[in-house]
């Protein structure tokens, strides 16, 4: 959980790009992005956050 939130938080392209990848092959880490994001939702400068906790939500499988 804590490497997510230092690659959302002060990764490059390059590692958003692996984290991507990695969420894809395995959606379950979606769920473990969400967890990581959910704090920050209230802080509307944390804009890497909101931008992961929305593609979390917008790339899971439908329940």
């Amino acid at each position: 959980m804590a490497a997510i939130d230092d690659v959302i938080q002060r990764g490059r392209w390059q590692d958003w790009a692996e984290l991507r990848r990695a969420a894809l092959s395995d959606l379950a880490l979606l769920d473990k992005v969400e967890r990581v994001c959910r704090p920050y939702t209230s802080d509307p400068y944390a804009q890497r956050h909101h931008f992961w906790m929305r593609y979390a939500e917008k790339h899971r499988t439908p329940a």
